[in-house]
């Protein structure tokens, strides 16, 4: 309540925040009256048509969705899944069920379900049934210190099968943190912004420019962006746009109805449309499967747009 009169006290057309899906899923109804605008920067919230929440770069719903169709298509069809008990977790879980039901997926099954508190300093007894089951590959989707819980434990436990997390954890300082007990095999499902790293996969000439302007910013700053730089990123952009145009009097609702009727923006995760997403303006096309490589240092793309492997 605190939080919610403070906000409208303010009168301010839009928010920023929060970057953590509980929260995001708790703000939003806070908003729907008449605003501000809230630009949620996690990609786990699947915000209703024409209400004032957006949300950062691709849905993990297609982020599933390319994943599994990657692993298909590799002729990996037996997957284990490790899932957190909280919000993130619960939305993996419910979107990997869907996804392995689609008539696409036939022949793929979940062999085996696992589960953790993100508190849990030991899976060894998850792990454990995921090893007898015998999947080809385990998809374990929790961010920050639980999946290196679960990474560990796949190392005690002898488990050497490729793994795929959440593009929450695409951070430079975890997969160095991680080195010594990070899966050989380490794949991501995420939003195009590092195709940048893999020159074989060609983006479109104004997607390929937006891309360089992004990297050379962070470059110029002695940085290099991960995954909180893009969730960020094209957000700023499409609001600095959007207030630009409408000038500083915008109001929340003329904000919200700009970028629901907001097309062929193109930002570092791809040509944006608003009117095709509703409240994200990106779909399959614009997610691709990396793999860490420990070598390089960074992401390689390894699959086409949609999850579909280069070779």
């Amino acid at each position: 309540m605190l939080f919610r009169s403070e906000v409208i006290a303010a009168k301010p057309a839009v928010m920023v925040g929060s970057s953590l899906v509980a929260l995001c899923n708790a703000i939003s109804p806070l908003m729907q009256a008449n605003g501000p605008v809230q630009y949620c920067l996690s990609p786990g919230i699947h915000p209703d048509a024409g209400s004032y929440t957006f949300t950062s770069s691709t849905s993990t719903t297609d982020l599933a969705i390319a994943l599994v169709r990657y692993f298909r298509l590799k002729g990996w069809t037996r997957i284990a899944t490790m899932t957190s008990t909280d919000a993130s977790g619960q939305d993996a879980e419910n979107n990997l069920k869907n996804v392995v039901a689609m008539p696409e997926n036939k022949g793929v099954e979940i062999v085996e379900a696992g589960h953790f508190n993100t508190t849990d300093v030991s899976v060894a007894a998850q792990i454990e049934r995921i090893k007898a089951a015998k999947p080809q590959v385990l998809i374990a989707w929790s961010t920050g210190a639980p999946i290196a819980t679960i990474f560990r434990g796949l190392v005690q436990a002898g488990v050497d099968i490729p793994v795929a997390t959440t593009d929450g954890n695409m951070t430079y300082a975890q997969m160095n943190q991680y080195a010594e007990f990070l899966p050989k095999q380490l794949y991501i499902p995420a939003a195009q912004w590092e195709m940048g790293y893999s020159p074989s996969v060609k983006l479109p000439a104004a997607e390929a420019a937006k891309q360089k302007e992004f990297y050379d910013a962070f470059k110029a700053a002695g940085l290099q962006p991960d995954v909180a730089s893009e969730l960020a990123w094209d957000p700023a952009m499409i609001l600095i746009d959007s207030l630009r145009k409408l000038g500083p009097g915008a109001t929340a609702a003329q904000v919200r109805d700009h970028i629901a009727k907001l097309k062929g923006f193109v930002g570092v995760n791809g040509t944006y449309d608003f009117t095709k997403t509703t409240q994200r303006g990106l779909d399959i096309d614009n997610v691709v499967v990396t793999r860490w490589s420990a070598s390089a240092k960074h992401w390689e793309v390894m699959s086409k747009p949609t999850g579909i492997p280069l070779q």
